[in-house]
């Protein structure tokens, strides 16, 4: 799913990142050792992150969306205003 689509979804949630996440693992191909000795990431974490049991945490996610050639954009939402 590209960003167009996701944003298509309304908001993202992290649930939704997550999804998405596990999506791109599976259509890899690849294995969860292999993911896991090539990011570093745990092996049983990736399992937990696969069956919906656990996240991850920030840096975490950051080298598996590297890793899958994903990338996580953080931007302030459309049409809204901070007070100040």
């Amino acid at each position: 799913m590209n960003r167009n689509q996701l944003s298509a979804l309304g908001p993202v949630t992290v649930a939704k990142v997550l999804d998405e996440i596990r999506r791109a693992i599976e259509q890899s191909g690849v294995s969860r050792y292999r993911i896991s000795q090539e990011t570093g990431i745990d092996q049983g974490q990736l399992s937990k992150l696969m069956a919906g049991e656990a996240g991850l945490s920030i840096a975490s996610l950051e080298r598996l969306a590297d890793y899958l050639d994903l990338e996580l954009v953080i931007r302030p939402k459309s049409g809204r205003k901070r007070s100040k």
